[in-house]
């Protein structure tokens, strides 16, 4: 365990691409006290969409304690009141979700129950935030503390001397739909809820939290409120509107209130039990505890060179990349199953909130490799949800089945997990639910959707674009809407399926497997050399132009004609051959314009708006369908290119509240950011293939858990790496020459140092055929 001191938030405005990639000496950019955590700014993406969230966690927490503005995902910058510091909170996520019991101090008379009405005006120049730590100074004169346990927020309030010093505890209002509640004052320190919602952009099926807050001194007087009645009942309950209760005490001499929350998705016994477990300590040790926790995990990646401004995004977006998914066990292992039981994890953690579609493609990856143990737990915990309700999850929050999004995304999660060694005893019980995930459809009466369009694509090669075709009345996204990019995600899915089942020595389905996995094929269409979607008959159908077209979700044809990293040789000689490929390539990223003003041509050509996905010929690093699109150069022999579009890109990222690049999607864009600035990327998710490209900065060290990595350490240098001279020259693993433009990771496990040569012009290096990326097969 690393030790910490006190922390200090950094914050900053827009950078500019040559600043962002200055790289004065290391030790310039070092924190002043050492500590990686006073890098850290948890205001950054929230304002223009990021989505993400300010408030006090821990790592991988239960517990998200943060405020709410207003805003349908809970904090938005721009704003200044706010209606509550609630319990739960997701990182990026782009619909409201969470907010479960905003919790507000104010002096007087309780008079509004709304909390639009009694929301609390605070000013962003006294407001703070560190990892594990947020607080607020009241317009009323109030101070507001927070921070957390995994499963607990603690919160500490510094009232004016009054004799009405109040704490609402809101049990109605939140983030999502709320359904019922219950509110229960137990004794003169100790309220208790159980909150029941639904919601995440479309109605869910109903999930249940409780909660129960313990304070740290007696209240004068207590009461409830059900709609605009508030009275000193000791409980009440609601199916709709609003409910809550008051607490006051009397902070005439000593003015301040502590109160710990406990969470647990199981029942009351195990919010109690969490409170047993990890409450008992004071504002000010809880606080010191979640900073060493944080140092703790930041300090396994110690990068040097680069401006402050570069490793503050850098190091912020490593800290989004830890908080989730969450942790859902209480503190005796209980927790609630996707079949709505109680269920004890035995020698793992279980976890939940699973944005498969967005952290397959990065996050997954990034946890597996400086969070193996944790990220081994997350895979047992989703094959725990195939064994508990029968399917495995698509886009799972708390412990029901959301069904947002499309595809397969669970295979390429479970299949990098069994790459990287994480399911050591589980591969066959993997194996089994994926299976049937493959090559089945959920029936009637389970909640998910799962391949919602296999029977057809096992039939004909391609999912069909059937605008507002429902098999079924479950809430959620349809595969069916998207016909053509699914297609294309059941195929990657059936490659890095089928390799697995190889491996595991199931050679008829590996074989069946990896034909399928050509079934991009099905949907390309030669006329226009895009691909395209096809309706029940096989037609092609939709506008020919490939930025206008139907059938892909939050894309285009534009931008998902690379998402087939299992065969980019064969969708190459679709297009018409490495020339043709580039040239494509090129007018995809704008390249030309690119070379002139990297800074410009990102926010200017790529960018047009947080959620527009559609009408676009150009890349959109704001979103999920072409994040390996910059890696594709990597495949055409031209692998400096990747190296610019990258670095382009990463511009998007700064270390003001704007300086997310879309929704975060529960640390999917911060991952890419990470793992693109140290200059290795997933470039076939679900598989072992790392693509490389010219890292950031100068020198990076990773320290690895020996027991998935034999060397316990990876170290990565560039030496004089920057904004100009920022191409490879050459590369060197464990000092011998490498010319190959990715790494597997077995490669990666053995390997203690990487090292690039970088110039100021492309070279020769990686180059060659033999260098690309490995087809699948």
């Amino acid at each position: 365990m690393r030790w910490t001191r006190r922390l200090r938030l950094c914050t900053a405005g827009l950078v500019t691409a040559s600043a962002l990639f200055a790289l004065p000496t290391a030790q310039a950019a070092e924190p002043r006290d050492g500590q990686l955590t006073d890098l850290v700014n948890p205001f950054i993406g929230t304002q223009n969409e990021g989505n993400t969230y300010p408030g006090a966690a821990v790592p991988f927490g239960m517990v998200q304690f943060s405020p709410d503005t207003g805003h349908n995902t809970g904090y938005d910058h721009s704003q200044n009141h706010v209606r509550g510091f609630s319990l739960v909170h997701l990182s990026g996520v782009g619909c409201g979700l969470g907010g479960d019991l905003p919790v507000l101090p104010t002096t007087g008379d309780i008079t509004r129950t709304d909390d639009a009405q009694y929301a609390a005006e605070f000013g962003h120049e006294t407001e703070e935030a560190h990892p594990g730590y947020y607080r607020a100074d009241l317009k009323s004169g109030i101070g507001a503390e927070l921070t957390a346990t995994a499963r607990t927020g603690v919160q500490r309030y510094t009232f004016p001397a009054t004799d009405k010093a109040n704490v609402l505890l809101n049990a109605g209002q939140s983030l999502h739909k709320t359904l019922a509640t219950k509110v229960e004052i137990l004794d003169d320190r100790t309220v208790r809820t159980a909150i029941t919602g639904s919601g995440f952009c479309q109605a869910t099926k109903p999930y249940t939290v409780y909660t129960i807050t313990r304070f740290d001194r007696p209240f004068t007087t207590a009461g409830t409120w059900n709609g605009d009645t508030v009275t000193g009942a000791r409980e009440v309950t609601g199916t709709t509107g609003r409910t809550g209760a008051f607490v006051r005490f009397d902070t005439t001499e000593d003015r301040t209130v502590e109160a710990t929350t406990a969470l647990s998705y199981v029942d009351a016994r195990g919010a109690a039990v969490n409170l047993r477990s990890e409450g008992g300590r004071s504002f000010d040790e809880v606080r010191s505890a979640a900073r060493r926790a944080w140092e703790d995990r930041l300090d396994d990646v110690r990068a040097k060179g680069g401006t402050e401004t570069l490793r503050r995004t850098f190091y912020s977006s490593l800290y989004r990349s830890f908080l989730a998914p969450n942790i859902g066990s209480d503190a005796d292992g209980r927790y609630t199953g996707w079949d709505q039981r109680i269920h004890r994890a035995k020698g793992f953690t279980y976890y939940q909130n699973w944005s498969l579609w967005d952290t397959y493609r990065t996050q997954s990856q990034l946890l597996s490799l400086l969070a193996p143990r944790e990220a081994r737990d997350m895979a047992i915990s989703v094959i725990r949800i195939d064994e508990e309700s029968g399917w495995l999850p698509k886009w799972g929050y708390g412990t029901v089945e959301t069904n947002i999004m499309t595809g397969d995304p669970v295979t390429p999660f479970l299949t990098n997990a069994y790459q990287q060694g994480l399911l050591k005893g589980y591969e066959e019980r993997a194996y089994r639910a994926l299976r049937k995930n493959a090559d089945g459809v959920p029936p009637a009466d389970s909640p998910a959707v799962g391949r919602e369009a296999n029977k057809e694509y096992i039939a004909n090669g391609f999912a069909p674009y059937l605008k507002g075709v429902r098999p079924h009345a479950k809430p959620g996204d349809s595969d069916f809407d998207h016909g053509a990019s699914v297609t294309l995600e059941y195929a990657l899915s059936d490659a890095v399926l089928g390799v697995m089942a190889r491996e595991l020595g199931h050679d008829e389905d590996a074989a069946r497997y990896l034909a399928r996995s050509r079934n991009y094929q099905r949907v390309h269409d030669p006329s226009t050399g895009f691909f395209r979607a096809r309706d029940a008959s096989g037609a092609f159908t939709g506008p020919v132009d490939p930025a206008q077209g139907v059938g892909f979700h939050e894309g285009t044809s534009w931008q998902y004609q690379w998402l087939v990293p299992q065969d980019l040789p064969g969708v190459i000689g679709m297009i018409g051959g490495k020339q043709a490929a580039n040239d494509r390539l090129d007018s995809f990223f704008a390249y030309g314009q690119l070379l002139e003003d990297p800074a410009k041509t990102a926010r200017e050509v790529w960018v047009n708006g947080p959620y527009a996905y559609y009408n676009a010929d150009k890349y959109n690093p704001q979103n999920e369908p072409d994040l390996i699109a910059p890696y594709t150069y990597l495949s055409t022999g031209q692998p400096w290119k990747t190296t610019d579009v990258v670095h382009a890109a990463l511009t998007l990222f700064t270390d003001a509240p704007t300086g997310m690049t879309g929704n975060d999607d529960l640390g999917t864009m911060s991952a890419w950011n990470v793992l693109s600035s140290i200059g290795i990327f997933p470039v076939q998710p679900g598989h072992d293939t790392w693509g490389l490209s010219t890292p950031v900065f100068e020198r990076v060290d990773l320290t690895l858990d020996r027991r998935y990595y034999p060397r316990g350490a990876l170290t990565i240098t560039a030496p004089g790496t920057s904004d100009t001279d920022r191409y490879i020259r050459s590369a060197r693993l464990d000092g011998s020459p490498y010319a190959r433009t990715y790494l597997t990771t077995d490669t990666l496990k053995n390997t203690r140092s990487l090292r690039f040569t970088v110039g100021p012009e492309p070279s020769e290096w990686g180059t060659a055929a033999s260098a690309a990326p490995p087809v699948l097969k």
